[in-house]
């Protein structure tokens, strides 16, 4: 049992700095900016999210990474598209909790 919520414990954490590594990263917040997304205000909203939410949104963040993975220096539409619905959902869940 122990085990068990050692590893829940661990996955969320995981999760919450997965979110937000790709929330500091210069690309993510250029988009933001952007965008007019409040990125400080989606950034503190992290450690609010649990459940569903913070999987949900740790898996757009990975894709997020990905996307940006191996140095591109230009962010194709796609991808900022992604960027904003991440940034979008992270604020949209917050605000109805």
């Amino acid at each position: 049992m122990d085990a068990a919520v050692q590893q829940h414990v661990a996955s969320v954490a995981s999760d919450r700095d997965d979110v937000l590594r790709v929330l500091n990263l210069p690309q993510v917040k250029a988009v933001a900016g952007r965008a007019g997304l409040d990125l400080r205000k989606a950034t503190n909203a992290v450690a609010s999210l649990d459940g569903q939410n913070l999987t949900t949104v740790a898996a757009q963040a990975r894709q997020v990474e990905q996307s940006l993975a191996g140095g591109q220096s230009k962010i194709v539409i796609s991808t900022t598209m992604i960027i904003i619905a991440l940034l979008v959902l992270i604020l949209i869940i917050v605000a109805v909790d």
